[in-house]
């Protein structure tokens, strides 16, 4: 990314902390940008640093750090912009860039507590209220939201238990499993559609399929 990038995305940091950036016209911003620089201008934009190395006794089933794509948390927070728990949340740039896109509260869960120490600094710093981040296994924590977001989170048994417990909540009330790049074919409770991203699936509980 040039200099140019770089003095523009710390211009719309000032305006995301003063709370002027959101909604629309933060999208717009973000679709001037070339789909090339696109994820670095966020990281620069949300003053995300490098992360820190991953924790060397992660559990059976948990994945290493891996941020998802800006244009997919976009596609999604389109699709389904409301009360979003991100399941394995990482430095936190899907809860805090769904909660400026779509004014939504937002809430990340994140297995590694240097990640989640990360994120909660960073929702300090653009003083975002509505976005918050638990250190815990997503296998355990309350799933307390109607949209929950699944990028290379874990997988095995952790994932089998996960959607175990989505599968209980949702016959409580309807939920959507916004996925990316993870198929869930052994959820026979969930719809499956395609969204305008093509990494992108979104799985409705039958319950809320109208």
């Amino acid at each position: 990314m040039d200099d140019s990038l770089r003095r523009q995305a710390r211009a719309a940091r000032v305006e995301i902390v003063s709370g002027a950036l959101r909604g629309a016209a933060l999208r717009e911003l973000l679709q001037s940008i070339s789909v090339l620089d696109r994820d670095v201008w966020v990281d620069e934009l949300l003053g995300m640093a490098a992360p820190p190395p991953d924790a060397p006794d992660l559990p059976r089933g948990a994945v290493p750090y891996l941020p998802c794509g800006v244009d997919e948390i976009m596609a999604m927070v389109q699709e389904v912009p409301v009360q979003l728990v991100d399941l394995g949340s990482g430095l936190g740039r899907v809860a805090v860039l769904a909660h400026l896109l779509s004014g939504a509260r937002t809430r990340g869960i994140e297995i590694q507590a240097p990640l989640v120490d990360r994120a909660q600094a960073m929702c300090a710093d653009l003083a975002l209220a509505a976005v918050s981040f638990v250190h815990g296994d997503a296998g355990d924590a309350e799933l307390d939201g109607s949209i929950f977001f699944l990028y290379a989170p874990f997988g095995g048994a952790t994932l089998a238990r996960v959607i175990r417990r989505l599968q209980r909540v949702a016959q409580r009330r309807p939920v959507v499993v916004a996925a990316v790049g993870l198929e869930l074919h052994d959820a026979p409770w969930l719809i499956a559609r395609s969204t305008s991203s093509v990494a992108l699936t979104l799985y409705e509980s039958r319950r809320s399929r109208r």
